[in-house]
């Protein structure tokens, strides 16, 4: 029996995710370029530290000034990683900005509805849902939307939904060594995950990012409790069988040529 666990992965996509990060070998990517690599690692594993969530059913939204099901909670994780890595910047004027409030909302609605939908589908797990979770990656202040993140916490906080969030920005150079105080935009993701039992983490280079997913994913784990069956092949009768057949043949000596008469 597999406890699964569900998952919805909201991915920022809004302009300012086209900013340039540094990986460990030097080489500068996009945020979203990035993001989509701890994603998909995240999903399927990287073979060290990240050991992929097979047995979860996982499922992705984007958002800029709209958030978008780019797909439904899933198991077929080969097709949702093709559509991790087909994630672009949303670049039309009208359509930028950051709605996570919005997807928070959407996502935390979707878990909500999961019993539904898998039976519709007929799909399901193979014992409980053992968690709900939602994991929110983004660089940037909830500006658009109808729903404001503290709005949208609470229903995921009504419907056992626990929200990780990730804030994704620039590296403070300099000070004392301690960490920076939380940007207003930051208080606000803190606030969200700690009301629906989750974490926040702040992520500013590739190294800091894959460090906050491998800590979800063992804070997360799926637990399997399995019934192993022995069948044992009996072979008594055979000691039996010859114990019987020397009884016999004494029984027949001593009747015939090993014989006594009184």
């Amino acid at each position: 029996v597999t406890e699964g666990i569900a998952i919805q992965m909201l991915v920022d996509v809004s302009s300012s995710m086209d900013m340039n990060m540094t990986l460990p070998e030097g080489i500068q990517k996009t945020r979203l370029e990035v993001a989509k690599e701890m994603v998909e690692s995240f999903i399927v594993g990287d073979g060290e530290d990240l050991l992929g969530r097979e047995g979860d059913m996982i499922g992705l939204i984007t958002f800029a000034r709209y958030a978008d099901t780019r797909s439904p909670l899933t198991f077929g994780h080969s097709a949702l990683i093709q559509l991790v890595r087909n994630l672009r910047i949303q670049d039309r004027l009208n359509e930028d900005g950051t709605a996570y409030g919005d997807a928070l909302a959407l996502a935390a609605a979707r878990l909500e509805s999961l019993e539904d939908t898998t039976e519709e589908s007929q799909i399901s797990f193979s014992g409980p849902i053992a968690s709900k979770v939602i994991i929110l990656l983004t660089d940037g202040e909830n500006n658009s939307g109808n729903h404001l993140p503290v709005e949208a916490a609470g229903l995921a906080k009504k419907w056992d939904c626990k929200v990780y969030s990730i804030s994704l920005g620039d590296q403070l150079t300099g000070g004392s060594g301690d960490s920076p105080p939380l940007s207003s935009s930051e208080r606000v993701l803190e606030h969200i995950s700690k009301e629906t039992g989750g974490l926040f983490r702040k992520a500013f280079d590739y190294q800091s990012l894959q460090s906050v997913y491998e800590e979800i994913d063992q804070l997360e784990q799926s637990e399997i409790s399995t019934l192993n069956y022995s069948q044992v092949s009996e072979f008594f009768w055979l000691p039996l069988a010859l114990a019987v057949i020397c009884w016999l043949m004494a029984l027949i000596l001593e009747s015939t040529w090993l014989r006594t008469v009184p």
